[in-house]
Formats: C-alpha cells, sequence, structure tokens
C-alpha cells in the first residue's frame, strides 16, 4: 500500500481524541533535550515536558541505554512472574516513602492506576462511593472517568452511582469568602462534605485527590488543606488516595507534593513523571490495606502489570533523581522561572495570577473585563499560537473559562 504523499493531512487515518482541539500543526520527527524538531526542520522548545511526563527531557543518554538493553535482554512476562527489575523498583520506591507505605504495583498509566485504586479501595473498605475535586482529571478509564470532573462527562451515558463532587478551594475563583474578601477554604470544605452527606448512602470509601489540580488550572491545594482532607477521611472511615502523576518524583522541589503538608495517604498513585515519558505507573500503600485486599481477593491482572522493561526504566529514573539532586534542582529552577513570572505580572496588568509549585508553575491571563466575555481565553489562544510561532511549545488548560491558564512545565533537566 502506497503511503501518504507529502502535504497531505497526517491526520487523515486518526481517529480524534483530545475533544474539540486539534492536533498539533506539524508532525514531530526527533526529540532531544528540552527540544522537539518537527519535519519541517523546526525546532520547538518544549514546555510541557511532552504529556508533562519527560521529566528528565527527551532521549536522556541513560535511558536509551537502558531500554537498549533490558529490550534485548528480557522485556515481557506472564503477569504472574517476577523479574529482577520490577522486585527493585518496588523496593527502591519505597524507601523513598514514608511509612506505611511499602507495596508497590507496577502499571503502565495514571488511569490504570486510579482505577486499581480505586478498586482496592472499595474491596478494603467495603463500600462503593468516591469523592473527588470539581475540575479534577484522573484518567479515562471506568472508576477514573468517574471520579474525572474537569472534562469528557457528556454524552457517554449514566456516571457510576456513588461519584461526588468536592469544590476545588482556587484561591483566584473562591467559591466560599471570609469576612476579607479571601477564600475561606475550611468552611468551603465543611460544606462539601455536608454535601456530600447529605447525598451519601452512608457507603464512602475514598477520596481521590491531586496536590495540585494541573487540568483543573494549577490549584495549589492551601497550606492545611490536605491535613484537613484527611481528617475528613478518618472520621467516615474512608481512605485517601493522592494522584501524584505529574506531582510525584521532585516536580514540585520535594519527591512527593503530599510531603508539603505532613500528610501520609493511605494510597498513592504515581505515572507521567515515573516512566520520564515512557509508560510506567504504580500504586503504592501500607501492608495492612494490601493485606486485607488479597485476603478479599483483590485483581488487577493486566497484561502489562509488573512488566520487566518499563521498571528498568523506573530503576533508572530514580537512580538519575538522586544523582542529580533534581528536586533540588526542581526548586531552585522553579524560583528563577516564578521570579520571571512574576515579572511579567509586574509589567503587564493582563497577566492575573502566577501560582504552582517548583516546576510545575501557572501563569493565568485576564481580559474579560477589557476584551469582552471570553476574553481571557481568546487571548490565552493567542499569545499560544504566536509562542508557538516563535519555538516555544505551551499548553493552555482547556476548560471553559480557563483558556487563559497556561501550565508551565519544563523537564527538571532545563538548562538555566
Amino acid at each position: 500500500m502506497p503511503s501518504e504523499t507529502p502535504g497531505t493531512d497526517p491526520g487523515r487515518h486518526l481517529i480524534r481524541y483530545s475533544g474539540h482541539a486539534p492536533f498539533s500543526p506539524e508532525v514531530v520527527v526527533r526529540a532531544a533535550g528540552t527540544s522537539v524538531f518537527t519535519e519541517s526542520g523546526r525546532e520547538l522548545l518544549d514546555f510541557t515536558s511532552g504529556q508533562m511526563s519527560a521529566i528528565l527531557g527527551h532521549s536522556h543518554p541513560a535511558i536509551v541505554s537502558t531500554v537498549r538493553e533490558q529490550v534485548a535482554h528480557l522485556d515481557h512476562l506472564h503477569s504472574g512472574m517476577l523479574s529482577r527489575p520490577v522486585v527493585e523498583l518496588a523496593r527502591r520506591l519505597a524507601g523513598t516513602l514514608p511509612e506505611p507505605l511499602d507495596k508497590a504495583l507496577l502499571l503502565t498509566t495514571g488511569a490504570e492506576a486510579n482505577e486499581a485504586a480505586v478498586r482496592m479501595a472499595k474491596l478494603v473498605t467495603g463500600r462503593h462511593e468516591i469523592v473527588s475535586f470539581a475540575r479534577s482529571w484522573h484518567g479515562m478509564t471506568q472508576a477514573a472517568a468517574n471520579a474525572t470532573y474537569s472534562a469528557g462527562r457528556k454524552g457517554y451515558g449514566p456516571a457510576a452511582p456513588g461519584n461526588f463532587a468536592l469544590p476545588v478551594p482556587d484561591r483566584h475563583r473562591p467559591s466560599v469568602v471570609g469576612s476579607d474578601g479571601e477564600l475561606d477554604w475550611r468552611r468551603q470544605l465543611d460544606l462539601g462534605f455536608e454535601m456530600i452527606d447529605a447525598q451519601s448512602v452512608g457507603s464512602l470509601a475514598a477520596c481521590l485527590v491531586e496536590p495540585i489540580l494541573s487540568s483543573g488550572g494549577v490549584v495549589e491545594l492551601p497550606p492545611g488543606y490536605l491535613a484537613a482532607l484527611a481528617e475528613k477521611c478518618r472520621e467516615r472511615g474512608m481512605l485517601l488516595i493522592v494522584d501524584e502523576a505529574q506531582t510525584g518524583l521532585c516536580r514540585t522541589g520535594d519527591w512527593y507534593a503530599f510531603q508539603h503538608d505532613g500528610v501520609v495517604p493511605d494510597i498513592l498513585t504515581l505515572s507521567k513523571t515515573l516512566g520520564a515519558g515512557l509508560p510506567l505507573a504504580a500504586v503504592l500503600t501500607g501492608a495492612e490495606i494490601e493485606r486485607r485486599a488479597h485476603e478479599r481477593g483483590f485483581l488487577f491482572f493486566t497484561t502489562h502489570v509488573n512488566d520487566p522493561l518499563p521498571a528498568a526504566v523506573g530503576n533508572t529514573v530514580l537512580d538519575i533523581l538522586v544523582r542529580d539532586r533534581l528536586d533540588e534542582r526542581a526548586r531552585r529552577l522553579g524560583g528563577v522561572l516564578r521570579d520571571g513570572l512574576d515579572g511579567l505580572a509586574e509589567r503587564h496588568k493582563v497577566v492575573g495570577d502566577v501560582r504552582g509549585r517548583g516546576l510545575l508553575l501557572g501563569m493565568e491571563l485576564v481580559g474579560d473585563d477589557v476584551l469582552g466575555d471570553g476574553g481571557a481565553d481568546r487571548l490565552g489562544a493567542a499569545v499560544t499560537r504566536r509562542c508557538y510561532e516563535l519555538g516555544l511549545h505551551m499548553n493552555i488548560v482547556q476548560l471553559p473559562g480557563m483558556g487563559g491558564i497556561f501550565r508551565i512545565a519544563p523537564p527538571l533537566t532545563a538548562s538555566d
């Protein structure tokens, strides 16, 4: 069969999967470090780390070497077999985490990890209701999609019963304010759970949250919020599941974002950053929850569960994070980037807010008061197009009324 001739639509035979967002206008043929190179010869600076994943940059020599060696030695096994890379990665991940998180399940995507975590929580608690943030994104598989409120809920029939949305503690868009006009997140949290308790049939199993809502607008939970949420869970016998797909493994300047609040989740999920752009995810929990799940017949037997090839990549990712002290680097470079963005905000009134932590930052444009309804969204789209023309790949939040929010997440290996 003849190949496509140059100049034809490269997406002609592809199913479009991004809602109403188009494919990127150019075909990428190579990527290295912080750059991607298009078929037309253009070089683009990648400030999204691929899909918020390539924390070591593209085609890192150590990752390339690991893949070449491992695929020639041991790539895939029956799902019931164990390999040394899997055993070592589970052990090493446990070593980066506080007690009691010392049991790991290795999977491929964030959605898959969240699916497994929710199934585990339901099995262990004997309940079925799940709480997550409005504007959350946890994946496109069934349980993960049911806990996702930022997009993709309409047109697919009824969601599973027992999923509840919790208001987002967004200081820039506060739904509950105190006498000072600022976000009163404690009262908001109380009201949120009052509504959840009123709707619950007495079967609350878990709360699944991101410590920084990336797709939801780069909203960092206020200091003390995660601890207060954990207490709400304890009061109701719920498990706290923290989804660190984008924040885990040094991105925010700490190894894990939950450490910032001194809270240890009952279940932790990792994905994007763990494989540094390759498909690797993990569910981590304590021995007691793992024991109870196992006794009740926990089943998550997939084709690529505990595969040796991605596990070997995960071990190399940990090697580099430790060797190069990339948590410290993310804090330092994040400070440099934050200072630059704050400088833009001082010079341009259209920059309404700069937020985030480490090398996961958000910059919000405002303009509806000057440009009319939807002005910030239109301005964000125009700035994104212009950045692309100049060789910078940026990402805006794809939510109505939030198209002026840029997600900025360069690789941790980016130069000063």
